[in-house]
């Protein structure tokens, strides 16, 4: 069930709308313009992109811009604006296994083939104010990315990197995924059911809400799941996308329409013993639009605790899927801010009537069997 806003009270409503754009415009120097959103907010735009579920960075920043910056209310009007675009195609499926790396790391190999790749990232800095950016003006923006982009060396710069996780495939140390006897379940067009498919899980976590799913992993890794894995491979980058080709008899003729950015995480979680006897590693998986690597990590770590029997609130399927939906959570807990007068007035009666009740009950005493016959 999806909540949305209900009208009524039409003058009240717009004076209120009006109220919301002079807030937003009062006191600025300068009118923010949506590039400078999808510019300079890159990780803000890609939590939005993801939630939402539509690859989109400038939508992503007209919806921040006109949600004043609160990111589940440009996810709920990305997820809106979504629902009223047609879908042409179906894209062949996407490798990212053959993604244009810029970062790449691993927390449980120190040397990994072609090396580990930092790329853009605040983990290795101190979580300080840069005081500084108040005096940052265009000038000296471009004369840091002229120097940068001088030293900037992209020679060297491979577009594919082996995935760190075949490493122990290949050695027979990591379980292959259980096979997917289902046929493939799309949540935009198909109602969630339970239990659900591997393919309408990893749907609903990629499109889940940032905070909830770190708040749901967090439980599980200090003691109320059964997973606490260590990052086999955190890989950000591009990966092409391809459209089947027209009438094409030949099933890989496609058509390449793009790229788009992706942080994929597989993390490698405690070992188990198969029918066969054998013991290995399992694997947990995360993918999301944009560089959100806390959401990927978490979404690997609930990936594998829904794969894991147990009785710990991140083990439970529904409790998991349903209440990591930003537009769900988002709209169910706001709706409470509309009217319930009729609801409210309901439990006022009952109430009263309770209470009249047992003022009579004091006054003439409790009713007998027969004073009950009679109601």
């Amino acid at each position: 069930m999806g909540y949305v806003a209900v009208t009524g009270g039409q003058q009240a409503i717009e004076k209120a709308d009006q109220l919301i754009q002079w807030y937003r415009l009062k006191g600025c120097s300068e009118v923010l313009a949506v590039e400078q959103i999808e510019s300079q907010m890159r990780l803000l735009i890609d939590r939005v992109m993801g939630e939402g579920g539509l690859y989109s960075s400038e939508y992503a920043a007209l919806a921040l811009k006109q949600s004043e910056g609160d990111p589940a209310e440009a996810a709920f009007l990305l997820r809106a604006y979504r629902s009223t675009l047609p879908r042409n195609h179906y894209s062949v499926t996407v490798e990212p296994s053959q993604m244009r790396v810029t970062r790449r790391i691993s927390s449980s190999f120190k040397d990994i083939p072609d090396g580990q790749i930092l790329g853009a990232t605040y983990d290795y800095t101190h979580r300080l104010l840069n005081f500084n950016l108040r005096e940052e003006d265009n000038e000296t923006i471009e004369d840091f990315i002229k120097e940068y982009e001088i030293e900037l060396d992209l020679t060297d710069h491979k577009l594919t990197l082996p995935k760190v996780a075949e490493l122990l495939r290949e050695q027979g140390l990591l379980a292959n995924p259980s096979p997917n006897k289902s046929e493939l379940v799309d949540i935009t067009r198909d109602k969630l059911l339970f239990p659900a498919p591997r393919s309408a899980r990893l749907q609903v976590l990629t499109r889940g809400e940032t905070g909830a799913m770190t708040s749901l992993a967090y439980s599980s890794m200090r003691g109320y799941g059964a997973v606490h894995p260590t990052v086999g491979e955190l890989r950000v980058g591009y990966a092409d996308v391809h459209i089947p080709y027209p009438f094409a008899s030949d099933e890989e003729d496609s058509i390449y329409i793009g790229e788009i950015k992706l942080t994929e995480v597989e993390t490698i979680n405690s070992f188990t013993q198969n029918d066969e006897g054998d013991v290995k590693f399992m694997l947990g998986y995360g993918l999301t639009f944009g560089q959100n690597e806390v959401k990927a990590i978490s979404m690997a770590i609930l990936e594998r605790s829904l794969e894991t029997e147990g009785n710990a609130p991140t083990q439970d399927e529904e409790f998991v899927l349903l209440h990591i939906d930003s537009v769900e959570a988002h709209g169910f807990v706001s709706h409470l801010k509309l009217p319930h007068y009729i609801t409210f007035q309901s439990m006022l009666d009952r109430i009263r009537k309770t209470q009249d009740e047992g003022k009579n009950e004091k006054q003439t005493g409790p009713r007998t069997a027969s004073t009950f016959s009679y109601l």
